[in-house]
């Protein structure tokens, strides 16, 4: 049984039942456009109304097609649904009504059921590679893979926000069977999957929407990254919302990440964007939207008004951080001051930042974030960003003891927001993971002194040797250190996590849609404790990252449910929390 039709879109090539291929451009800037088949003469497009071009001609899935602009360049589809190559070469026309789906009926998890595990496709091997390696996480309690952008980048190695055209995935990873095929077999295994889409700029190579469409983009602001995208434009938001229905019923993901939301100028359009795209979709699929906002805008998570699941809660990361490692460089300085004091604000109310100044950012940062479901916050230790947008790619448990780290990681597992890990966490991996590309010589180039110069604010590189040694993004080695290797340790750090996961779906994850009331407090200096109200039953969680012992209370009803360590046990019963351990009590209301 195959999965019903999908809706068509605007962009794009369609397939008809008459052998013939529907194909539109938008192409505002040009007096005319051609349509490029492989070993064919170019077929002139029609133009039609405010800058769209289109035609129809004789073609199958498979056929290899460019547009030719009126200067004689030829570019690939903006809408293209895969490449011969990479983004510089053929756009691929596809057939996704083809794949004979085996789990069509497949509806989704909850949100609350979410322990979402996020991965980089080309260190795990690619499609076929992630695939091979899902039995393992769905034993070990993951609910959620999280895969990082896979938009067609140049080259072959990328972290994938390079990305210059969204909807094809990235033929270095494989082809788009083979990520349906990924997607499938999730499925089958009872697992979701997420995809990390980039919608607030394009990679600095292989974008020619300058061409030929340069009202994209706005002349008066920019970002990070170069010229911001103009979300004003109506043809604009149609291609990412278009983008985000492709991803979710052409491949049947089973929800999107929205990178750095902030750096969109129109806030409007995301109220709008998840609008249409829950719209899209039949409405007993479970689709999660998550974003990444350092604005912390909880007007977006509100669930009386569902736009988006869940944020990447920095702020808790941040506090945890700085805790472990004692860190204050960077953004890492806005939580230098009492940090625990700010990371049980975090587990009581979600946003550290609600509306206060950070100095980091040099504004007013957030909005009230109390009233926030739990499950509206991602904790995480670490990430792709905190580890990748270090010099040198530390992973958080080569920077502090392992005692306090294994504590850290139970309190992320069986605190209410939704967890995540970051892939080879579960084997306690210590290989870096390192920013890689594979730019032309030239941008390569200035890849190195951007991040020369970055790094160059911090004091261990201001006046080091260290600065010029820095590892080179688009040496291959980056990449191939990048990859996560299983050591003799390995084995028990699976157990820890399993042991964990499986508290988390015993105890946690059943009340957490009914959690009626919050607190946290400060033990001491690295000490903390949770505990929230779900039906009459408490369920209290203290943390101490810290290696000398706190005093602790509890009620004499409470019944212990996980202890880090026989000690912490035993000590316990004697209102002790020992020196980086953890305990989860539930406690009658």
């Amino acid at each position: 049984m195959n999965a019903p039709a999908v809706q068509r879109f605007p962009f794009g090539p369609q397939l008809t039942s008459e052998g013939l291929a529907f194909f539109r451009l938008w192409a505002p800037n040009c007096p005319e456009v051609s349509l490029l088949l492989e070993g064919e003469e170019p077929l002139p497009m029609n133009p039609v109304r405010a800058g769209w071009y289109e035609v129809q001609a004789p073609c199958a899935a498979g056929a290899r097609y460019k547009f030719r602009l009126a200067d004689g360049s030829d570019v690939p589809d903006p809408a293209s649904r895969q490449q011969q190559d990479d983004a510089h070469g053929w756009s691929i026309v596809v057939d996704h009504d083809a794949y004979p789906w085996r789990h069509p009926d497949w509806q989704g998890r909850p949100w609350s059921e979410a322990v979402i595990y996020e991965l980089h496709v080309g260190v795990c091997g690619g499609y076929k590679g992630v695939t091979a390696n899902l039995p393992e996480l769905a034993a070990l309690g993951v609910t959620a893979i999280e895969l990082m952008p896979i938009a067609q980048f140049p080259g072959t190695r990328n972290w994938g926000y390079d990305g210059v055209l969204p909807f094809a995935p990235a033929v270095a990873y494989g082809t788009p069977d083979e990520l349906k095929e990924l997607i499938d077999t999730a499925h089958g295994l009872g697992l979701m999957v997420l995809l990390d889409v980039v919608y607030n700029h394009f990679g600095p190579d292989g974008n020619f929407l300058h061409l030929y469409a340069s009202d994209f983009f706005r002349d008066d602001r920019s970002t990070g990254w170069g010229t911001a995208i103009d979300f004003r434009r109506r043809q604009v938001r149609d291609f990412f919302i278009e983008n985000a229905q492709h991803w979710l019923n052409d491949y049947r993901f089973d929800g999107l990440r929205l990178d750095a939301v902030h750096a969109i100028d129109d806030p409007d359009y995301l109220f709008e964007f998840a609008r249409a795209v829950r719209g899209s979709v039949a409405p007993d699929r479970h689709i999660h939207l998550i974003v990444e906002n350092e604005d912390n805008c909880a007007s977006l998570l509100e669930s009386s008004a569902p736009s988006f699941d869940a944020q990447w809660n920095d702020d808790g990361h941040h506090c945890l951080h700085v805790l472990l490692t004692g860190e204050h460089e960077g953004y890492y300085a806005d939580y230098a001051v009492a940090p625990a004091d700010k990371l049980a604000r975090c587990l009581a109310e979600g946003f550290v930042y609600q509306g206060e100044h950070s100095e980091h950012c040099g504004r007013a940062r957030g909005e009230p974030s109390k009233a926030l479901r739990s499950t509206a916050f991602v904790l995480f230790l670490q990430n792709h960003d905190h580890i990748g947008n270090r010099a040198f790619g530390e992973r958080l448990l080569t920077l502090c003891r392992a005692d306090a780290f294994r504590a850290a990681a139970a309190l992320v597992l069986l605190a209410p927001q939704i967890p995540l890990l970051f892939m080879g966490e579960e084997d306690g991996a210590r290989e870096p993971f390192l920013f890689f590309t594979d730019h032309h010589p030239q941008l390569a180039e200035q890849v190195r002194v951007g991040r020369r110069e970055e790094f160059s604010k911090f004091e261990a590189f201001a006046d080091s040797a260290d600065s010029p040694n820095l590892p080179d993004p688009n040496e291959p080695t980056s990449f191939a250190a990048s990859v996560p290797q299983p050591t003799a340790e390995s084995p028990l750090w699976r157990a820890f996590y399993s042991s964990l996961l499986a508290l988390r779906r015993e105890h946690v994850m059943p009340g957490l849609a009914d959690i009626s009331r919050r607190e946290s407090a400060v033990l001491g200096r690295a000490a903390v404790s949770t505990a929230w109200l779900s039906g009459d039953t408490w369920l209290r969680l203290y943390a101490n990252l810290d290696e000398a012992p706190v005093e602790f209370e509890i009620a004499p009803s409470a019944k212990l449910l996980y202890a880090s360590s026989d000690e912490a046990e035993s000590d316990a019963a004697k209102g002790l929390l020992i020196g980086s351990s953890t305990l989860l009590f539930s406690v009658p209301a």
